[in-house]
């Protein structure tokens, strides 16, 4: 089968129970530590859970803690002492404050909320275990002040779980992250042992402790912040592209394989300064098996990452200014594929120009899908074009188009019109829609004014648009506009020109416009309510939770 001058053959359909092009990401240490946490879990029962079993595991630890009493030298009691003072409150206090200000300073937020996720399970969990089961200090001469109940060590688990954040928040992955686990190892059982020889811990406290902590921070990173999906970089990029080198792309290359019928020759990233919500692509397929002449074909990565990130952004949106009036989520990755696939074949259909749809892989089932189009080879975008009348209208037909066939495009935006050949092509149409309300055509119809006024000037859009609308159209979509309505890219676009020519586009054309009251779209419901105190909430509970750490009676 060929279409568009691709050839599409040799389709494999993956048998039940072969794994998926790239599974998810929990193998190697994290099974190990999965393994860890459960022996902790069995160790934590025969202590405290059978009967009998807490005096047996007493009288072992006193065995071991009073032979060391016996080999106390003031010269090593001096140096454990010191190693001590890394498991005090100061200490770990400095330390996680620290790696809280470098998260915040990389903007690594997903990082910060995992690393403080695992502070607080960490630390009300060890101190409520404690609590629970009430274990008395050794009895053996102490060393070091103490305060509270043994098991287990809440010391070492704080300890550990920081060691465990900074490896997993701060440190690329690779030989250095490795030689910090190892040397975080390194230095856990010297701590281990050294509580152990200035008997503040039982052997089985400080045991207990550090598997648990490293646990936690393992499975926590590992589920909800994959290095595949987050990885930890130090060059400039937005977090929204993944990397599609090593395992994502050998599997992206696989499942285009096996799913489409394509051989990747080449894959690599293109466009990256106009995307922020999905993973921009270029890949060369072979355009025949028996030549090796290849053909480009572009392609979107969509990961669990984006629609995280969309929900969020949409959650803030609403807060502030109230949920616009046709505003939904997408409750999975896969319908967000889907639905750009269909909404690309829909407006095709209706005579709307922009990409032909190839269609999409699965990389990870409902996780990580690839939507496939033909590669618009030599277009470029339209804020680069110094723009004729002929492209002008195109762009206002495209818009007249869309109302006609009762669909929107909603985020029309330089980054989103490209011009090829001379000709005004669409992109982008994941969160298109059919059956609009009017407020959202009329949107369209101001973002892509304000789009081609950027290339020209707002007087000579205004007259090349009552081509295909009324005075009142223009009034309306103006009237419908506020700073919300108008995607981003567009947004900053404007304010530069505003502030270097003094021009804003936005009055110029309602100054052209028959005048029109202002449509609100600030829209006030139980949910926005429910979402607004919830948030206000949230961040003064952060602000006492810093408050009480920086005066010491927090949990870091």
């Amino acid at each position: 089968m060929k279409i568009g001058g691709v050839r599409f053959a040799g389709r494999r359909r993956r048998p039940s129970g072969e794994k998926e092009p790239l599974p998810r990401e929990f193998r190697g240490t994290g099974t190990f530590w999965a393994v860890v946490a459960l022996s902790g879990l069995v160790i934590w029962i025969l202590l405290f859970a059978l009967a009998g079993s807490p005096d047996w595991w007493t009288r072992q630890d006193l065995k071991l803690l009073l032979r060391l009493q016996d080999l106390r030298t003031d010269a090593a009691t001096a140096l454990f002492k010191g190693f001590n003072f890394l498991t005090t409150e100061p200490a770990i206090r400095v330390v996680r404050w620290g790696t809280i200000l470098a998260l915040v300073f990389y903007k690594r937020w997903r990082h910060l909320v995992a690393g403080m996720a695992v502070f607080l399970i960490v630390d009300l969990v060890s101190t409520g275990m404690a609590a629970a089961v009430a274990r008395p200090r050794p009895l053996v001469e102490i060393l070091v002040p103490w305060e509270g109940y043994s098991h287990p060590s809440a010391p070492l688990a704080s300890l550990a779980a920081t060691l465990g954040v900074i490896g997993y928040s701060l440190i690329p992955k690779g030989k250095w992250r490795n030689w910090w686990f190892f040397g975080s190892g390194v230095l856990l059982l010297i701590e281990v042992f050294a509580r152990i020889y200035l008997g503040v811990d039982h052997p089985s406290d400080a045991t207990v402790g550090v598997m648990f902590s490293i646990a936690v921070a393992v499975v926590v990173f590992k589920l909800f912040v994959p290095d595949s999906v987050f990885p930890v970089a130090y060059s400039h990029g937005k977090s929204a592209h993944l990397d599609v080198s090593g395992k994502r792309g050998e599997a992206i290359k696989q499942a285009v394989q096996d799913q489409l019928g394509l051989e990747v020759t080449y894959l690599g990233y293109v466009g990256l300064a106009g995307s922020a919500g999905s993973t921009p692509l270029q890949m060369n397929v072979r355009r025949d098996t028996d030549s090796p002449e290849a053909t480009m074909i572009f392609a979107k990565l969509y990961a669990q990452s984006h629609l995280r990130a969309d929900r969020w952004y949409k959650w803030g949106r609403t807060v502030v200014y109230g949920t616009l009036e046709d505003e939904v989520r997408f409750t999975s990755v896969r319908r967000l594929v889907e639905y750009e696939d269909y909404m690309m074949r829909v407006m095709r259909d209706a005579g709307i120009p922009c990409a032909l749809p190839y269609g999409f892989v699965e990389i990870t089932p409902e996780r990580e899908y690839l939507i496939v189009t033909e590669f618009l080879d030599g277009a470029v975008e339209i804020s680069e074009v110094e723009l004729t009348d002929d492209q002008i209208d195109e762009g206002l037909e495209v818009i007249r188009n869309l109302w006609d066939a009762g669909l929107a495009h909603r985020d029309v935006k330089p980054a989103n019109i490209m011009v090829r050949d001379g000709h005004v092509v669409l992109i982008d149409v994941a969160f298109g829609q059919v059956r609009p309300t009017p407020w959202r055509q009329a949107v369209d119809l101001a973002n892509m004014m304000l789009v081609l006024a950027l290339s020209s000037d707002p007087e000579r859009v205004y007259n090349r648009a009552l081509r295909f609308f009324s005075p009142d159209d223009v009034a309306e979509a103006f009237a419908a506009t506020r700073s919300v309505s108008v995607p981003s890219q567009s947004r900053s676009m404007l304010r530069t020109v505003k502030k270097d020519k003094r021009i804003d586009f936005v009055q110029s054309f309602r100054d052209l416009a028959p005048p029109r009251e202002r449509i609100s779209i600030q829209r006030w419901s139980h949910r926005r309510i429910a979402m607004a105190v919830v948030t206000i909430l949230a961040i003064l509970i952060l602000i006492s939770f810093i408050i009480d750490n920086i005066r010491g009676q927090g949990f870091i």
